[in-house]
């Protein structure tokens, strides 16, 4: 008898791992080999290159400074040609794997970051603009405009950004392609308002946007451009302009706040959707369906695969003759990437693209379209591509979803022995059944493998999002998708409007329902931001709950309960400092967080978040137990300690002799050094800045920095000059106000 080839490699990774380990002592009665055979039968060793693919990217953001590209490269060639050496030893052919999978994603790390490099303002500027407009963005109160710079005023071309995002008023009626000129007041993008929330100088970065702002006066179109627009921007333009007339031609179809979101479910574009309108949505838990990602790619392409199968499968000659699953794939995967291509190509949208492709392919060659191995080749595709992506939430929580549906499905499959139904009746009642039990196990599932994902990253949960997404998702999946690809391909013959207007009143049940499930009581949960080491630890337990074929997926109970009891004890600082000295949070000494100073209402929001606040930042109550004066605030913390925000010199002589911790935007005079300061120089110097008090210690933690643990002051165990901005001899100065600016702007949420 033959033995298999996957057999006969897991016995020869029992021989040569049993030279140096007794099995008996590990498992007994052999459950750890048996379990090993089966994943290696079942091929599922595969997955985990992936993941130490995904390794190597996250160690890459953690290097500081710009690693060299020739220390990765050249590692994950020693490692390959060691495995392919010592191939015929299998532990060894698999740690050489993984390590190259390692030094592979940090190689994609240095080169994407390369790739992308592109000069960035370092400070506000208010100066004259010239260039193409590349993208346009309607929104309620006028556009935001993506531009390609050609020249910028008094700004050298080595400093020039390269894209630059700005709004400008309403009734500009800018459209992709012009190329214009007026003056702009832009600044750097900004960075996380606090260490581990949403950077959105890093997103800015990999997208190639230098600098945002807003425009000053008239924009002018120039008639004549002294460069023209090459052909990329000029398909850019292009693409743009056609979603911008679709949108506007849903909008106007079905009217209010249905036709925004209508339109956004089809061209992406969310700019038409009221405030209002995306708090409902959030608040039921389906916000998700106007991003375009993997829901919408999915049934889009599910839509074109269907219509082709169904009218191929009419004549029966065709039928029978023709592979008709392998023709309808095919026009799933060229109308998925039209879809993709005219929704605006967002990140999420190509991830979602890929992971479609991938799963239709798998269709041509006649293998499973919905396995761990085609999300595994989807995964390393993507990360390939956009290294950064797996440090955003849209990646997180598409795969992760994706991956623990696919560790259901064997769940649910159906068990031998099962009765088969013999009526109509009776196979609809099963049909049905299966359909519901279906959407709810899914959803269920899938909003408990994202659960941890939302809570780092949006710190928030919505615990009634299963009903939401129970009453909505069937009207998107039934309706308002099928209606969407039927209203494009009726949009050139101008027969779209009864589409659309179909479409709208799905999206109005859909509002409908969003609103019911939002009225509940606690639909909107603020949970203190979880630590890295809890999403770390729960991530973990995803992954080998999904990967494994065998009972070695029930090891993930144990990183999970290590994760679950990491978010028991929250990550919460005492001092959240605003990246500018704008302003504070302090926690007093009723455990809540307390305003000081004037941070931008986006600013406070995110320190309100991450502290598990759920109040506002126009709340009356935020700055209760301040006491201020024109020159400062004193907040009394919960263990009697002053902190003191200063705001004018007159305040340090008083403040440095009683406080014992000073947070100032002004620079310290030297002859402070009895409190910890943290001044506007170490605030240049670090970002956003958070503290963490205990009896001999201050945790400081940075955007720029990192954690540090630092002794107080006045500790014997500390030399005199301090941390931060201790007794430094240096002349008492203000900053530079340009360094500061006062108002900033609000990026909103990740896109």
């Amino acid at each position: 008898m033959r033995i298999p080839r996957s057999t006969a490699r897991a016995m020869a990774l029992h021989r040569s791992w049993n030279a140096s380990i007794e099995w008996r002592l590990l498992d007994g009665r052999g459950w750890l080999l048996k379990a090993v055979v089966h994943e290696i039968e079942q091929r599922r060793l595969f997955p985990w290159i992936p993941v130490c693919f995904g390794v190597g990217i996250l160690l890459f953001f953690q290097a500081d400074g710009a690693p060299a590209l020739w220390a990765p490269l050249g590692a994950f060639a020693v490692c390959g040609v060691a495995g392919i050496a010592l191939r015929r030893n299998m532990t060894v052919l698999v740690a050489m794997i993984a390590l190259s999978a390692v030094f592979a994603g940090f190689s994609a790390g240095v080169i994407r970051t390369r790739i992308v490099a592109a000069p960035a303002l370092t400070r506000i500027t208010i100066t004259t603009i010239k260039g193409s407009v590349e993208a346009v963005e309607d929104r309620e109160e006028g556009q935001r405009l993506l531009i390609r710079i050609i020249e910028m005023k008094d700004v050298a071309e080595t400093e020039r950004p390269r894209l630059v995002r700005v709004s400008v008023r309403a009734g500009a009626g800018l459209t992709a392609g012009q190329f214009v000129t007026g003056t702009a007041r832009l600044l750097p993008p900004p960075e996380a308002a606090w260490p581990g929330g949403y950077d959105f100088a890093r997103d800015a970065y990999y997208k190639g946007i230098g600098a945002v702002g807003s425009m000053v006066g008239q924009v002018r179109r120039v008639v004549d451009p002294p460069k023209l627009p090459d052909w990329s921007l000029q398909v850019a333009a292009q693409v743009d302009e056609a979603r911008n007339a679709l949108t506007q031609r849903i909008a106007t179809s079905i009217g209010g706040a249905a036709g925004g979101v209508g339109a956004a479910l089809v061209t992406g574009k969310r700019g038409l959707i009221p405030e209002a309108t995306n708090d409902i949505l959030r608040g039921a838990g389906i916000y998700h369906i106007v991003s375009i990602s993997g829901l919408h790619m999915v049934l889009a392409a599910g839509t074109f695969f269907w219509l082709v199968r169904s009218f191929l499968s009419l004549g029966s000659t065709i039928a029978l003759l023709w592979p008709v699953k392998k023709i309808a794939a095919v026009a799933a995967m060229i109308g998925a990437t039209i879809y993709c291509i005219f929704s605006g190509s967002d990140v999420a949208t190509e991830r979602s693209l890929i992971m479609t492709l991938v799963m239709f392919g798998a269709v041509l060659v006649d293998r499973p379209a919905l396995s761990i191995r085609n999300l595994s080749i989807a995964a390393l595709i993507v990360l390939a591509r956009e290294p950064e992506a797996l440090l955003g939430p849209s990646f997180q929580m598409s795969f992760g979803a994706v991956a623990a549906m696919m560790a259901l499905v064997p769940l649910m499959q159906r068990k031998p022995g099962d009765g088969t139904p013999t009526t109509i009746l009776e196979r609809g009642f099963r049909w049905v059944g299966r359909v519901m039990l279906g959407l709810v196990t899914t959803t269920l599932v899938a909003s408990i493998a994202t659960a941890p994902f939302a809570a780092y990253h949006f710190q928030s949960l919505n615990p009634y999002g299963l009903i939401g997404n129970a009453l909505a998702l069937p009207l998107v999946s039934v309706v308002v998708m099928p209606s969407a690809v039927l209203g494009v391909l009726a949009y050139p013959f101008g027969l779209d409007r009864p589409i659309w207007q179909v479409m709208g009143a799905a999206v109005e049940q859909v509002l409908a329902v969003s609103t019911w499930v939002g009225s509940f009581s606690g639909s909107t949960m603020v949970v203190p931001a979880l630590s890295i080491g809890a999403l770390a630890f729960l991530s973990l337990s995803l992954l080998v709950m999904a990967i494994p074929a065998s009972s070695l997926r029930w090891i993930a109970l144990l990183p999970a309960g290590i994760g679950l009891a990491f978010t028991t004890v929250p990550d919460r600082y005492d001092i959240f400092i605003d990246r500018e000295g704008a302003g504070a949070a302090i926690r007093g000494a009723r455990g809540q967080l307390t305003l000081v100073g004037r941070p931008s209402g986006f600013v406070t929001e995110q320190w309100m978040r991450a502290d598990g606040d759920a109040r506002n930042a126009d709340d009356a109550s935020l700055r209760r137990e301040a006491r201020c004066d024109s020159a400062g605030c004193i907040v009394i913390a919960g263990d009697g300690r002053r902190i003191a925000f200063v705001q004018d010199y007159a305040a340090f002589e008083e403040d440095c002799r009683r406080a014992n911790v000073i947070v100032t935007r002004l620079q310290a005079p030297p002859t402070c050094r009895r409190p910890f300061i943290v001044d506007g120089a170490a605030l240049k110097e670090r970002g956003a800045t958070t503290l963490r008090f205990s009896p001999d210690t201050v945790e400081v933690t940075s955007v720029r920095k990192g954690r540090e643990a630092m002794a107080w002051p006045d500790s014997r165990s500390i030399p005199t000059d301090g941390v931060l901005a201790q007794g430094r001899p240096r002349p008492a100065r203000p900053v530079p106000e340009q360094d500061f600016p006062e108002d900033e702007i609000s990026t909103g949420e990740p896109d």
